[in-house]
């Protein structure tokens, strides 16, 4: 008897595009390999078989996701995410007490080739990178962030916090595995237009951290 596959959390669903709450551990799109199949792309098409990825989220991060319903929603709403009209906040938890309480990092990021799939700061090679962070409060040795990633590059807000000695928490490839349960990232804030009606839209998801 095979165990029932859950679905994923819908936040929001219209004819055309799809906000879907991402839970840690789960891939985004399918990997290589046989084992690495089931993802929130392939369990949402289950009940949305037109559902189509526009961004990706980490395995290890949770939160908000757009899913475009059809190949030209797909077109329209991946160049908006390009041209910077999508509006994302995420929230961490981060090692030490983060000084000054708002800033940003502007470090451009690579491809570590060697040991991929690490990213690294590189200043001859690497695209140019922006995050925007908030403190949202202390504890002894930690900091609560909120995170604007104003560029969208693979892993910028965990290289990112990483380079400025402040690494995420439960972050195994940039910092400390064991420092929590699991990768204390998430995708809490969604703000765009709706790409066929212009309507402004607002998604929100409390972190489960």
């Amino acid at each position: 008897m095979t165990s029932r596959i859950s679905l994923p959390e819908l936040v929001f669903h219209d004819d055309s595009l799809l906000v879907v709450n991402k839970p840690s551990g789960l891939l985004a799109v399918p990997g290589r390999g046989a084992d690495k199949q089931d993802c929130l792309s392939a369990r949402l098409q289950q009940n949305f078989p037109d559902a189509l990825v526009v961004h990706r989220l980490d395995m290890s991060t949770s939160g908000l996701m757009v899913f475009a319903r059809g190949a030209e929603m797909q077109r329209c709403l991946s160049r908006m995410f390009h041209e910077r009209e999508v509006g994302k906040r995420y929230v961490a938890v981060v090692a030490g007490r983060l000084e000054p309480e708002i800033g940003e990092v502007d470090l451009p990021i690579a491809a570590d080739w060697p040991n991929r799939p690490l990213r690294m700061i590189d200043a001859e090679i690497g695209k140019p990178s922006l995050t925007r962070y908030r403190s949202l409060g202390f504890s002894a040795d930690t900091s609560r962030v909120e995170l604007e990633p104003v560029t969208g590059r693979t892993h910028q807000l965990r290289v990112h916090m990483a380079a400025i000695g402040h690494p995420i928490l439960g972050d195994a490839l940039y910092g400390d595995a064991d420092s929590a349960p699991r990768l204390l990232l998430h995708a809490a804030r969604l703000e765009f237009s709706h790409p066929l009606t212009g309507k402004p839209m607002h998604f929100a998801s409390e972190p489960p951290f």
